[in-house]
């Protein structure tokens, strides 16, 4: 199952406001053992988060949707979902009556709006203020307020999902190599480092260089710990004995 992310919102996409988001669920998925497989950014426009979900379930992907929740009219997120799952947007009880408990008689007419979710759809706590957020399958959904979307995908993955994680499953180690020509004459080596190590994950990274830092490559091994130690041991030895570089240890096998 592959997770993806959905950051909702047009002022993301005009620039009146900088995504805060991205970086932070890729650690909150790396402290899992967990790692994105794909981001998209979507304005409030209903058909076009319906279209981005309803890509994500063909593919049986994790979604972690981040903004559009809210009671004001240009928060769409939570009737793109029912259109995306052909379901009808309803009042949740369980989420009113959350809303009700937190805001008394300022709850209507209009917060209790935030507990009208599609039909069949399950709450997500909010610990901050308690209006919750939801989820339909395999698709969850949060507000875009980063003190509060967080810690509801932190809930999310360990209530929804602990079957998921892998927390000491894998491990990657790093490398720079300082003074290359580039990415090409190093080929062969990562091509004969993944051929001898195929359940590993190489990267490479190259770096221009500028007036403070020469010209180099930052290259990543990732895997069950074993093959990629080995994968590492093997390819910094070769690029050792075979090229005029420099290398420069960032994660190194113990």
């Amino acid at each position: 199952m592959d997770i993806g992310l959905l950051i909702i919102g047009d002022e993301i996409l005009s620039g009146k406001r900088q995504d805060r988001h991205f970086a932070r669920v890729i650690e909150i998925l790396r402290t899992r053992g967990l790692e994105l497989a794909w981001a998209q950014v979507r304005g409030d426009d209903e058909i076009d988060i319906a279209d981005a979900l309803i890509w994500a379930r063909t593919r049986g992907d994790l979604v972690l949707s981040c903004g559009g929740i809210g009671a004001t009219p240009d928060d769409r997120t939570r009737q793109a979902a029912a259109r995306a799952f052909g379901v009808p947007v309803e009042r949740h009880a369980g989420a009113e009556a959350l809303i009700v408990r937190q805001y008394g008689d300022a709850a209507h007419p209009h917060r209790v709006l935030m507990a009208d979710f599609p039909r069949g759809a399950g709450l997500i706590p909010n610990p901050v203020n308690q209006v919750a957020g939801f989820f339909v399958e395999d698709c969850n959904f949060v507000p875009g307020f980063p003190e509060m979307a967080w810690p509801m995908l932190e809930w999310v993955l360990d209530a929804r999902y602990p079957h998921l994680q892998r927390r000491s499953a894998t491990a990657e180690y790093r490398l720079r190599a300082v003074g290359t020509s580039g990415e090409g004459d190093l080929l062969p080596l990562m091509e004969d480092t993944l051929a001898r190590f195929p359940s590993i994950r190489l990267s490479s990274l190259p770096f221009r260089g500028d007036a403070t830092r020469p010209r180099h490559i930052e290259f990543g091994f990732k895997g069950e710990p074993a093959a990629a130690a080995a994968a590492y041991r093997h390819f910094a030895a070769r690029l050792a004995a075979e090229f005029p570089v420099e290398i420069e240890t960032l994660d190194a096998p113990a």
